[in-house]
């Protein structure tokens, strides 16, 4: 029998109580007390966090909204008719968060990230939680550089600068989401990020969406967040967060990145339905209380950051549905308050023939020309006061404009030539040296003596005709992004030839003879 040591024995012994580690797994569960219409009542969360994932049985997850005294409410996301009474729930510890990153560009998918467009499983490792603090006041810098939309009326006008917040405003069918997809199509070579979050839509609209910036190649720098009309109230109510979460990657990460979510109506109508659900006090309409609160938080994460933080931006621009141009509603009237201007599309005006059917007069950039480049503001500059003088002018001429004396007239006459040359076919975006062209045109009354009839011929003959014969005058305004005396002469030399030609070739006589 070997000797053993009773010291060599301790010593095993001590080694092996060292290295011994207790490892019991504490997990935090609880049980559901009742559950339908998406909401489930669960006892046994005690240290639960607000905005923490819970994990239900059958792969669902919900949210806790409600932290009460002996139980919590937490909204369900997925397939939540498997939930019973009684089921063991626990805690995850973790906030609601989604997948980020370079993966998602090109993908459609729902608001936990998950892909809806049958490409395969989005190959992520990253995550950020969908509800964040905003940049602070000291983190941000002024919007100074130009988002360009592409549509003349808007660069012009009403200009959205990047970090803004711009609101889309208008009834059902006057062209919001074409705006939208407008801006998406014109920042094609661009290095900007485009997220489209469409919430409580068709599912038909979406994939509409889709398509169209499938056939115009746009969708290589976009994401699609889609929560259709078919989808729980819940997630419509992430949906906006989850799409700001998505782009606030590109701006943390030194990029520019542009979010649209369509439409915020629904998105609180969503978070009413989940809030009456919940039994929180209804205020106006039956709205909860912070549905204020809710837009605002969303839309404050749009910024320009500042240089130590790496000058990345995010931009938003919401869409409001108003009923029958009722713009004093209760959540109309929210989001304008939160966001840097609105862009107010009319039905009359859309029905007249005018598109986009933007409504000059309240239609407003709190940014104004420090979101423009300098050629934009030296063309356009009066360019939003005639069109509101024109308006006001035509309203009254209405009554008679035989009696109108000569000036009145002019104005009359030089304001149509103005709305014609505003006037923009969708999915044709154009460039900001283009716009600047046809708005110099304009403003140094090239148009004054064409028929109304021919000034969009008269535009659109005109860029070919400039890019042949005076190439570097569209490249000079794009390099140098003002207009000096150099390219003001060749800009008029250019017009002056054109002109005659496009008399002669029509056989126009001008309306001055």
């Amino acid at each position: 029998m070997a000797n053993i040591k009773a010291d060599e024995i301790t010593r095993i012994l001590r080694e092996q109580i060292e290295n011994y580690e207790q490892t019991v797994a504490v997990e935090e569960v609880g049980s559901v007390i009742s559950v339908g219409d998406g909401i489930a009542r669960i006892h046994g969360l005690d240290r639960c966090m607000a905005g923490e994932m819970i994990s239900f049985p059958h792969g669902v997850s919900g949210i806790a909204l409600n932290l009460e005294e002996d139980q919590v409410g937490a909204v369900l996301l997925g397939d939540y008719t498997k939930i019973r009474e009684g089921d063991t729930v626990k805690r995850t510890k973790k906030i609601m968060s989604v997948p980020v990153g370079e993966p998602l560009i090109g993908r459609v998918v729902n608001p936990l990230g998950e892909p809806l467009d049958g490409k395969g499983p989005v190959l992520t490792e990253q995550f950020n939680s969908i509800e964040r603090l905003a940049p602070g006041v000291v983190d941000r810098q002024p919007v100074r550089e130009p988002v360009q939309t592409g549509i003349k009326a808007i660069d012009s006008m009403i200009p959205i600068g990047r970090g803004q917040r711009e609101l889309i405003i208008g009834d059902r069918q006057t062209g919001k989401t074409a705006i939208i997809l407008d801006t998406i199509l014109n920042q094609r070579g661009g290095d900007m990020i485009c997220i489209y979050c469409a919430i409580g839509q068709k599912r038909s609209t979406i994939a509409q969406v889709v398509k169209t910036l499938t056939d115009y190649g746009a969708l290589e720098y976009s994401i699609v967040v889609a929560a259709s009309a078919t989808e729980p109230a819940t997630m419509q109510y992430i949906a906006p967060f989850a799409a700001a979460a998505m782009g606030e990657y590109f701006r943390d990460t030194k990029r520019h990145a542009i979010c649209f979510y369509d439409d915020l109506s629904k998105h609180a109508q969503s978070y009413r339905e989940i809030s009456l659900l919940l039994r929180r006090p209804p205020g106006r309409e039956a709205f909860p209380g912070d549905v204020f609160f809710l837009h605002s938080r969303l839309l404050e994460r749009a910024a320009k950051l500042n240089d130590e933080l790496g000058a990345g931006s995010l931009t938003a621009l919401p869409v409001i549905e108003t009923q029958a141009g009722d713009v004093s509603a209760y959540i109309p009237t929210n989001v304008i308050s939160i966001t840097d201007g609105q862009i107010y599309l009319e039905a009359d005006l859309f029905n007249a023939g005018i598109r986009p059917a933007i409504n000059a007069g309240i239609s407003v950039s709190r940014v104004g020309g420090n979101a423009q480049i300098k050629a934009m503001r030296q063309v356009a500059g009066t360019l939003r006061l005639d069109m509101a003088q024109y308006r006001d002018l035509a309203a009254f001429a209405q009554f008679g404009s035989e009696q109108l004396d000569k000036a009145t007239q002019a104005q009359l006459a030089r304001g149509q030539r103005l709305m014609e040359i505003l006037k923009q076919d969708q999915y044709q975006p154009l460039p900001v040296e283009k716009q600047v062209l046809i708005i110099f045109a304009g403003a140094n009354r090239y148009l004054d003596d064409l028929p109304v009839a021919d000034v969009r011929r008269f535009e659109r003959d005109l860029y070919p005709f400039v890019e042949s014969n005076h190439p570097e005058l569209l490249k000079g305004i794009r390099e140098k992004k003002a207009i000096d005396d150099a390219l003001r002469g060749e800009a008029i030399q250019a017009l002056d030839t054109f002109k005659q030609f496009f008399l002669a070739g029509t056989g126009v006589a001008s309306a001055a003879d």
